[in-house]
This record gives C-alpha cells, structure tokens and sequence, in this order.
C-alpha cells in the first residue's frame, strides 16, 4: 500500500514539473518579464523539452539525474526570476491549456526529426570515411 502512495505522490510531482514547464512557455513570451528571465526560462524549456540530454539516459543511474535534478532545479530558479502577478497569469494560462489539451507543434516536431537525420548522416559519413 506504502507503494502505491509514494507511486501517486511522484506522479503529482511530474505532473507539477510539466504545467511548470508550461507556465515558464507563458511567461517568457510575456512583455512584463525582464529579458534575463525570459533567456533563462527559454533554456530551461528547450532543455526540458530537447531529446538531448546532458547525461544520456543510457548511462545508469546517472542518465536520469538531469531529468530529476537539473529540470525542477531550473524550473524553480526561472519561476523565482518572473513577477509574481505575471505568474498568476501564466499558471491561468497553462491551466487552461491541459484541460484543453497541448497543441501539436508539427513545425517543431519536423524540425528535431531533420536535426537528428542531418546528424545520423554525418556520422554515417564520418564512419564510411574511417573504414576507407
């Protein structure tokens, strides 16, 4: 029984971290926010959302630190840098977001698809040179 409130606990965690992560989308496009919190919560959403991590999830252990550790650690100092009337607004925003469902950004996606591709092919490049 402890498990599955520990497992309900952590999964109300997660789901915090991501509207969190929502809220930071909301306030860097905000014209009230001071341009060096907006260049952090940019960081902290494009590290949150990248499929590049800085310690690979394969390595044990130690792949899954930058998800629990360096993501709500930046999520908490991007939120501590925007005004707190800002905040309310954006926490409305992503609020009003899940209940409608996040929107599929096609553009983005096609993007990190083409960045990977461009990436396998130079490395395949690089290896069909080194074995000729």
């Amino acid at each position: 029984m402890k498990t599955a409130g520990a497992f309900a606990m952590l999964k109300s965690k997660a789901r915090s971290i991501k509207q969190n992560v929502f809220v930071l989308v909301f306030a860097y496009r905000d014209r009230r926010v001071p341009w060096y919190a907006k260049w952090f919560a940019v960081c902290v959403v494009a590290y949150a959302f990248s499929p590049i991590d800085l310690i690979p999830d394969f390595i044990p252990v130690l792949g899954y630190l930058d998800d629990l550790i360096i993501v709500p650690l930046g999520i908490a100092l991007a939120l501590k840098m925007i005004p707190e009337p800002v905040l309310a607004d954006c926490r409305v925003q992503a609020e009003a977001l899940r209940k409608k469902g996040k929107p599929k950004n096609w553009i983005a996606a096609a993007l990190f698809v083409a960045v990977w591709l461009l990436l396998a092919v130079w490395a395949g490049k690089i290896l069909y040179m080194l074995m000729n």
